[in-house]
């Protein structure tokens, strides 16, 4: 196995390096044809171009590789990028080639994969379990990505050789990626009939959805969770209509919820971060929808910086603010969401600076911030469970408490 990962390293010289790029024109939707990327795939819902796709995927023609899209690229780049090494799996999660909390586990899955695969020591355990804690540490406050990776370990734990716990690897972390994306479209069904009487009460005018950040395919592997009943209700003939926020610093509303939106042909409407509070008061929002990075026993939610603001004022507008997630993101350790998340605090140039397309055609960087100005960064904040009208997960929407959680994973709790 080491002599062919060494082939595939020396032949094809892909180690996290971009491997295709596909669309480099930010303004105009080029035609292209994507299927020459990867064709295995029949089974998507979620198209590029006309084309399935899904965000991680095994090479279809060099074993062992795994692929990404490059979502630090959209909308005005599509690539995609090659994993060879747990190490590229971890980069890829920190430097948010890969993000959003189920994908994110998903990748850290495969990374375990990655890991066995390029072990050196002869010490295959010792390894897997230096693999394990790297990439746990990879991004702290999306729980998928520790969860996975321990299931995955756990999993390992009756192999006896490293081609036998190489072999199960690969098997799990694909079990592990269907799951999600059966997970993701049970959201969807469960989260369905809230639009669908929304719809009734309107006599079938426009529903009206706000959601926040990015919590849509490109954060999972196909449907997404947040954006998985919108794309349901969409494909079933509801109009829809949704606010995106930009979602500064990194503005991942504005560049890929909306490019996906775009993809689906979604009417939608990208709005600055602080434009949803007017947009409730005078009944331009029907309802909210939003993602979880980790939400707590007790039904408090972690999520992209800027959520708690919404539900505030979803809360004084008497607007359902709804949250959701696969069981995958439901920290069942912690009871209190303020207290008990880490919530991680990125680097200083995701505010003083913003990516963008420049005059000349090129996408680049500009200043923003006055320089030497300090700036903090707090990637998430929590949303508290009495501001959460409702959980929607692959098992049905419960209450934001440890009631309803008990009450749809009785399994998971002693």
């Amino acid at each position: 196995m080491q002599r062919l990962l060494h082939h595939f390293r020396k032949s094809h010289d892909v180690a996290c390096n971009v491997s295709c790029i596909i669309s480099v024109n930010p303004i105009r939707d080029v035609a292209c044809n994507v299927s020459t990327i990867f064709c295995a795939f029949t089974f998507h819902s979620m198209k590029v171009n006309g084309t399935p796709f899904h965000t991680i995927w095994l090479h279809p023609e060099i074993p062992g590789i795994v692929q990404v899209i490059d979502q630090r690229k959209l909308p005005f780049e599509f690539a995609v990028v090659d994993l060879l090494t747990a190490r590229d799996a971890f980069d890829a999660i920190r430097n948010m080639t890969v993000r959003g909390a189920p994908l994110i586990g998903v990748t850290g899955a495969y990374g375990i994969c990655l890991g066995l695969l390029g072990a050196t020591t002869g010490n295959w355990r010792t390894e897997l379990e230096a693999t394990a804690s790297l990439l746990k540490s990879a991004r702290p406050t999306a729980v998928n990505l520790a969860i996975l990776v321990d299931e995955m370990c756990l999993a390992l734990a009756d192999c006896t050789t490293n081609e036998m716990a190489i072999q199960q690897a690969y098997r799990e972390a694909s079990r592990f990626k269907d799951r999600e994306i059966a997970w993701s479209e049970a959201i969807g069904e469960n989260g369905l009939p809230l639009i669908e009487e929304i719809s009734r009460k309107k006599n079938g005018a426009t529903v009206n959805i706000l959601t926040h950040c990015n919590a849509g395919w490109l954060a999972c592997i196909d449907w997404g969770t947040a954006t998985a009943p919108i794309y349901k209700a969409f494909h079933k003939g509801i109009p829809i209509h949704v606010w995106v926020d930009e979602t500064r610093p990194r503005n991942q509303g504005a560049r890929l919820t909306a490019w996906e939106l775009s993809q689906e042909g979604i009417a939608h409407t990208v709005i600055p971060d602080n434009t949803g509070g007017h947009l409730m008061q005078h009944g331009m929002v029907d309802l909210c929808i939003v993602g979880s990075d980790r939400t707590t026993l007790n039904g408090d939610v972690a999520n992209k910086i800027g959520t708690y603001l919404k539900a505030l004022a979803a809360n004084d507008n008497g607007i359902p603010f709804y949250v959701a997630l696969p069981s995958s993101t439901i920290d069942f350790t912690m009871h209190d969401g303020v207290k008990e998340i880490p919530i991680e605090q990125r680097e200083a140039d995701e505010v003083t600076t913003m990516e963008g397309v420049r005059e000349d055609g090129k996408v680049g960087s500009v200043q923003l911030v006055n320089p030497g100005s300090p700036v903090a960064n707090y990637g998430f904040d929590v949303t508290p469970a009495r501001l959460v009208t409702g959980l929607i997960t692959e098992r049905g929407v419960c209450s934001a408490s440890e009631a309803g959680i008990r009450g749809l994973f009785p399994e998971r709790l002693g």
